[in-house]
C-alpha cells in the first residue's frame, strides 16, 4: 500500500512582500495545502562576520513529491545568494489534517 509522505519546507525572506508572493505562487499551483509566514529575528555568520536581521520565515505544508517543484519556485524567486531551503519529514500527526493536505495538493 502506498503511504503519502508529508513534509514541512522552511525558508526565509528579507521582505514580507517576497514571502507572500512566493506563498501565493505555491498555493495557486496546488503544490501545498497551507503556508505560514511569521517575522523572526535571525543571527548568523556571513563573510566571517556575525549578522542580525529581521526576516520572514515561511513554513510550507505539503507532500514529499512536491519538494523539487517548490524548491525550484523558491530559488527562482529569491534574492538571497544562498537561500535557506530545508524540509522536515512528518512522522506523526492528525490523520484528518494529513487527509486535508493530501486533498489540497496535486
Amino acid at each position: 500500500m502506498f503511504k503519502m509522505k508529508y513534509i514541512i519546507i522552511k525558508t526565509t525572506f528579507a521582505k514580507k512582500e517576497e514571502a507572500e508572493e512566493v506563498a501565493k505562487k505555491i498555493i495557486d499551483s496546488n503544490l501545498a495545502a497551507c503556508i505560514q509566514i511569521s517575522e523572526v529575528e535571525s543571527y548568523y555568520r556571513w563573510n566571517n562576520k556575525i549578522e542580525k536581521s529581521n526576516e520572514y520565515k515561511v513554513e510550507i505544508k505539503t507532500v514529499e513529491k512536491n519538494y523539487g517543484k517548490i524548491e525550484e519556485l523558491i530559488t527562482e524567486n529569491h534574492n538571497y545568494e544562498i537561500p535557506e531551503i530545508v524540509a522536515y519529514k512528518l512522522s506523526n500527526g492528525s490523520k484528518k489534517y494529513f487527509e486535508w493536505i493530501k486533498k489540497e495538493v496535486k
